[in-house]
Parts: structure tokens; C-alpha cells; sequence
């Protein structure tokens, strides 16, 4: 899944979005919907998106969901996950028809990530702005991240993906400094040779 050159040649109906400062539930809810009509949809950076709410009250809720399995044996479920993707992924299942076969083949078409995987590094990314939170909550309310809550649960890969985050940052940062370099080089060629077209002005 991860070789370029296949994802590229499939990448005709993928939905490629970053999942930073989207709002949960409408984010899920627009995901199932576009897997429903046959689309394919990769989620990027799930760790980053963001519930409605105080922090400590979606803790709360979170923990309060481990607490509920079956007394008679636990391995039947439910099954309580601690990773942001397998939390969103379980978030969009709801929201599926995913007992009979239309809703299973949609859930094969979602991927779910943490952090960008180095094959999505350059490929262009989208937002859905009807799942935005800076345009769909109202200002000031409060917000959490799903990435905060989900460390304070039990996953413990987020100081490595804040690493690797850092590190395509001063990748990406280079390369954009040696980008501005060569055009402005280009921009003062050009301009040296409008300058020596131009003819000197002969004062009668």
C-alpha cells in the first residue's frame, strides 16, 4: 500500500485529507457518506483531530467506555481501542451499515492514519470545510484533541510522531528556502534583462 507508484495509479477516486483541526463526529458522518457512494478516503494526521468539549469531560467519557465488556468472557467484546486512527475508524463504523455487505466494502475503502507515512509526504492534501472547527464551532467554546486524550488512555507513540512531525518540518523548510532562492535568482535575471532592452531616453 505504501509504493508510490501503485497508490498514485489508484489514486483516481481517493480522498486525501488531513485530519488536523476537523471536528470529530462531522468529519466521520461526511467520511460515511462518500464511502457509501464508492469513494475511497485516507485520513492523514488523526491524532489532530479535535472533539467538541472539555478536555477532562471527553477523558472521562473515553475511560467510562473501557470499563464495559462482557462479564461472563471479556474476549467476546467489545473491544475498546487506543490509538486515534483505530478510535476514528471505530467512529465511522457507527455510522455504517457494517453487518451486511454494503457496509463492510465501504469499510474497506478507509484508511486511517497517525502522522503523514513518508508515500503521502508530497501529495496534495485536502480539508472538508463543512468539518472544520474554526468554521463550525462557535468561538470560544471549548475543544480537545484526539491525540491528548488517547495519550492519556494508554497510546504511547506521541512523542515519536512529534519527532517525525519536527523532522519533515525542517525537511519541508529547506526545501522551500532553496525554492525561494532559485526564483528570486530568476526573478533579478529576468529583470536585469528587461532593463538592458530597454532604449536610453534622448532629451531634444
Amino acid at each position: 500500500f505504501f509504493n508510490l507508484l501503485i497508490i498514485k495509479k489508484k489514486m483516481k477516486n481517493f480522498f486525501i485529507v488531513d485530519g488536523k483541526g476537523h471536528l470529530f463526529g462531522r468529519l466521520a458522518s461526511i467520511c460515511a457518506k462518500e464511502l457509501l457512494k464508492g469513494k475511497k478516503v485516507i485520513i492523514l494526521r488523526s491524532e489532530k483531530i479535535e472533539i467538541s468539549g472539555k478536555h477532562i469531560k471527553n477523558k472521562l467519557q473515553f475511560l467510562s467506555k473501557f470499563k464495559k465488556r462482557t462479564n461472563t468472557n471479556p474476549k467476546r467484546g467489545p473491544f475498546h481501542f487506543k490509538n486515534p486512527s483505530r478510535i476514528f475508524w471505530k467512529g465511522v463504523r457507527g455510522m455504517l451499515p457494517h453487518k451486511i455487505k454494503k457496509g463492510t466494502d465501504a469499510l474497506k475503502r478507509l484508511r486511517i492514519y497517525e502522522g503523514i507515512p513518508l508515500a503521502f509526504w508530497k501529495m496534495k492534501k485536502m480539508v472538508v470545510p463543512n468539518a472544520l472547527r474554526i468554521l463550525k464551532l462557535a468561538p470560544g467554546r471549548k475543544y480537545s484533541r484526539l491525540g491528548d486524550i488517547a495519550n492519556e488512555i494508554g497510546w504511547v507513540k506521541k512523542t515519536l510522531l512529534e519527532e517525525m512531525d519536527e523532522k519533515r518540518h525542517t525537511i519541508n523548510r529547506k526545501f522551500f528556502l532553496k525554492k525561494k532562492s532559485l526564483f528570486r535568482k530568476v526573478y533579478l535575471k529576468q529583470k536585469e534583462g528587461v532593463r538592458d532592452q530597454i532604449l536610453p531616453v534622448v532629451v531634444l
